[in-house]
């Protein structure tokens, strides 16, 4: 039997099915006026009504947001004329997929559609026994002869067992030291194009925050919160949105001073300026890669 045959592919093939599915949806329901929130809502009960779970918070980054940005519970942000990237992520049992795709309302479909061909270039070199740092080339090369920038601080990344980022990293330049895929490696590769510098800051808001390590709270709402993180979410990701608790922010607050859950602040790039990014995720064979997450 093939080590591919294992039943965690398949739930990772299952969750990719449920996610090229929502992605698509999703996609389509962008439009100038829209609701960030209800599309938000909106995919992440698709996913559980296909038999998923959210992997993390749905993704919606407008313009110079790359990552991290996701409504909050009474969020009325709409769409604008803006480059907005969805990234969403789907887990079955914990085996997870992980997808993004820009939808371009800002009449710059160029730049979107750099990082959806540097994808493209990037898979067609993945295999087992291929270094990181040829993918990250293929990237760098594709978006460059867009006349654009690959974002060089953000890398594509490993999915684990309940873990969103494990190795290797897929940088989206070349580099020398590069990890080696191996058959049977489950990855997210995601370019990130910008007609920027390429490098993406912190920002002040955040909105989705991770388990960091189990600890008693005295405060009540602190301890509801931290109870559902462990039952639900585990270590993935989730949204100030998902928790029951009341005061749901203080809780977070209190969680975060003592260690217990850490933010993701929003990342934007540097200078202002707009990103695109598309995202699949493959699982490696040796002589090429299976896409779980593309349009079926």
């Amino acid at each position: 039997m093939s080590v591919l045959d294992d039943e965690k592919y398949e739930k990772h093939r299952e969750a990719g099915k449920i996610l090229a599915q929502v992605r698509d949806e999703a996609a389509e329901k962008v439009e100038v006026g829209g609701s960030h929130l209800e599309i938000a809502e909106w995919a992440e009960d698709r996913i559980r009504d296909l038999g998923g779970e959210p992997a993390f918070p749905v993704n919606i980054s407008i313009d110079e947001e790359a990552a991290h940005a996701t409504p909050s519970v009474d969020d009325d942000s709409t769409f604008g004329e803006e480059m907005i990237n969805l990234d969403i992520g789907v887990h079955v049992d914990g085996w997870l997929a992980d997808t993004a795709v820009t939808v371009d309302l800002s009449g710059n479909a160029e730049l979107a559609e750099a990082s959806e061909q540097a994808l493209e270039a990037a898979l067609d070199v993945v295999e087992a026994g291929v270094s990181t740092g040829e993918i990250g080339a293929e990237v760098e090369d594709v978006i460059e002869g867009y006349g654009f920038n690959p974002v060089v601080n953000l890398t594509g990344h490993g999915l684990g067992h309940w873990e969103q980022h494990t190795s290797p990293n897929i940088p989206n330049r070349a580099v020398s030291q590069g990890a080696t895929l191996e058959a049977g490696d489950v990855v997210a590769i995601e370019p990130f194009a910008t007609d920027g510098s390429g490098k993406v800051k912190e920002g002040s808001e955040e909105e989705i925050f991770a388990l960091e390590r189990e600890a008693s709270v005295r405060n009540r709402q602190a301890r509801q919160a931290l109870e559902q993180i462990v039952e639900e979410f585990k270590t993935l990701p989730f949204a100030t949105r998902w928790l029951d608790t009341s005061r749901a922010e203080m809780a977070l607050r209190r969680l975060e001073q003592n260690g217990v859950v850490h933010g993701y602040p929003v990342l934007k790039e540097e200078d202002g300026y707009l990103v695109s990014q598309k995202e699949h995720t493959v699982i490696v064979t040796e002589d090429g890669c299976e896409v779980t997450t593309r349009s079926r």
